[in-house]
């Protein structure tokens, strides 16, 4: 057996060496001269950035489960990628940036790629410069910007240089962020300007055994002396709920396959509406297993205060049950969502009574925030789904500016100049209705299901309508006790036993009286009829119909809807 180590190598031996000709078809070979050797010089450049790269490099990259960038190119599109800037750098490889046009699914997308097998796909001002360059044209011609980031971060022996090509990809981000929508993937280990500059994107999606954040561990550990691993500190499970990464996903495949379907919901840029796609599913299908889903709910013990699955409405509302929630890690309480309804993109921003009874707390403003602020800016209607008690109060949530956190909610909702529709599905209740897409703050529609409890507060309301009633039951309390402790003695009883007795009685029949003010403060005042007559509410509408209804409303709003950049007083938002 040899021992003589055997080198990895990317030919096939059974094929024939390559030998590129630079003749024409037919065309009887001569001496070669000097028109050759420059064909020959510029073939080497061109194929200079994909076979420059040492096998091991490759290896490396392979066995850390990453691929290169022109393999992950494969995977977002089978067409041949326009490839920009090509020969930048000092040794003409491209300096570590792949820049280029793809074609997906008919759509021109601009696309850049760090080649971590040419150094560590780090940046210095030559490269930098590149992807501003990239940037500015896609924001330019209108069309989507898609990045693959896999860097060490800045190139340290280019000095200030590698700083100012951040700073230069920086600014560039950021002038054409609301002109084009961009989607970033996050592979590999990616730290300091890596993070700030994919952050800046519209959408963060990011694999598994991957990092990003300010530093490493190894300078936490320095600086505070903690150790930490990678994936405490900036993994996927961290930035899923920090809201930092909007998608975490198993693995790079997954990313690109991702990248793919979220740009169907996504419009090229600011100018355009989202592509609309022709749909089989009848827009006047019954939602039927909406129906069964708040039958079983309201029927059981617990009644109305029976929490759900929102996303279920969701899932039967849309074209074929299919829609895309964004942030579904984070602040579960809602449920962000880019679907499909009679083929229109449409944005869904629901409250989830299954966590947390659908309460409003300072993360999930945020998530509806963000979300809805990036539909206004990109022509996407929206429809809400309102089944909420109310912001969640509480020390904590005041520390942390749930006022500030819900201004930021309230503003993004205001400031929405797209096709919006308000749907209640049961509670809404104070300032959470105030705040959430009524008609005050610029709904086009509000509807209701019969099930809606619109109150200015919950049950606790009985405190303040049956003030007087309550003070004559709760006052009769202590009189009951004396009696029915003189009626227990006159039979018999122990005269502790005899008022240990009558409180118990007392107790229950103050109980039974505020269940039953509880019962009367719901069917006087918790429904949709006070909303119905004050023109709150523009109608009912019944659960088997609710995609017809919204179908054939929201059809109606966008045949009236011009799409366009955002204009006029860009108000303060925090």
């Amino acid at each position: 057996m040899s021992k003589k180590a055997i080198k990895p190598s990317l030919q096939n031996p059974f094929d024939p060496p390559e030998k590129v000709e630079f003749t024409i078809p037919g065309e009887i070979s001569r001496q070669t001269g000097a028109y050759e050797e420059a064909m020959q010089a510029g073939y080497d450049l061109i194929q200079r950035p994909t076979k420059s790269v040492e096998i091991g490099q490759i290896e490396k990259q392979h066995f850390k489960k990453r691929m290169t960038v022109w393999e992950r190119i494969r995977v977002l599109t089978e067409a041949q990628p326009n490839i920009l800037f090509q020969n930048w750098g000092k040794n003409l490889d491209g300096a570590s940036l792949v820049t280029g046009i793809l074609n997906i699914n008919g759509r021109d997308v601009a696309l850049y790629g760090h080649d971590f097998t040419v150094r560590a796909g780090s940046i210095d001002a030559t490269n930098g410069q590149k992807l501003a360059r990239l940037m500015y044209m896609a924001g330019e011609k209108g069309i989507p910007l898609v990045g693959m980031n896999d860097s060490a971060g800045a190139f340290v022996p280019a000095g200030v240089g590698g700083l100012d090509g951040y700073a230069e990809a920086f600014t560039a981000l950021r002038k054409i962020s609301g002109v084009i929508p961009s989607i970033m993937c996050m592979f590999g280990f990616n730290a300091g300007g890596g993070s700030y500059l994919p952050r800046q994107g519209s959408f963060v999606i990011q694999p598994s055994d991957t990092f990003f954040g300010l530093t490493g561990p190894g300078v936490v550990k320095s600086v505070l002396g903690e150790d930490i691993t990678p994936e405490e500190l900036g993994g996927p499970k961290v930035h899923g709920q920090s809201g930092v990464a909007d998608l975490t996903v198993g693995d790079e495949v997954a990313a690109l396959r991702t990248v793919v379907r979220l740009l169907s919901y996504l419009p090229d840029n600011n100018s355009v509406m989202a592509p609309y796609q022709e749909t089989s599913d009848p827009l006047d299908r019954k939602t039927w297993e909406i129906n069964t889903l708040l039958k079983k709910a309201f029927n059981s013990p617990t009644g109305f205060n029976t929490p759900f699955d929102v996303s279920i409405i969701i899932q039967q509302v849309c074209d074929h049950g299919d829609y895309f929630e964004i942030q579904p890690e984070r602040a579960r309480e809602v449920v962000t969502a880019f679907g499909r309804l009679g083929g229109h993109v449409v944005g869904f921003v629901a409250n989830n009574s299954a966590v947390a009874s659908g309460q409003i707390d300072c993360d999930s403003a945020l998530k509806i925030a963000r979300f809805v602020r990036f539909c206004n800016i990109y022509n996407i209607p929206l429809i809400f789904m309102e089944d909420t008690t109310g912001f969640l109060p509480g020390r904590e949530q005041e520390a942390r500016g749930i006022v500030q956190a819900g201004r930021s909610m309230l503003d993004s909702i205001v400031d929405v100049r797209t096709p919006r529709i308000l749907l209640i599905l049961r509670n809404a209740f104070g300032g959470a209705y105030a705040s959430y897409n009524n008609y005050p703050t610029g709904a086009d529609l509000v509807l209701a299901l019969p099930t809606t409890r619109l109150a200015v507060m919950g049950p606790a309301g009985k405190e303040f309508v049956y003030k007087g009633e309550l003070r004559k039951i709760r006052s009769a309390v202590p009189g009951m006790i004396k009696t029915g402790t003189q009626e227990r003695v006159a039979a018999g009883m122990n005269g502790d036993e005899a008022k240990k007795d009558a409180e118990k009685a007392a107790a229950e029949w103050l109980k039974a009286q505020e269940a039953a003010l509880n019962q009367r403060y719901e069917k006087e005042l918790m429904n949709p009829r006070e909303g119905l007559a004050l023109g709150s509410i523009s109608s009912i509408v019944m659960p088997t119909d609710l995609r017809k209804v919204l179908g054939e409303n929201l059809a109606f709003f966008l045949r009236h809807y011009k799409p366009s950049p955002m204009g006029g007083v860009q108000r303060e938002f925090h």
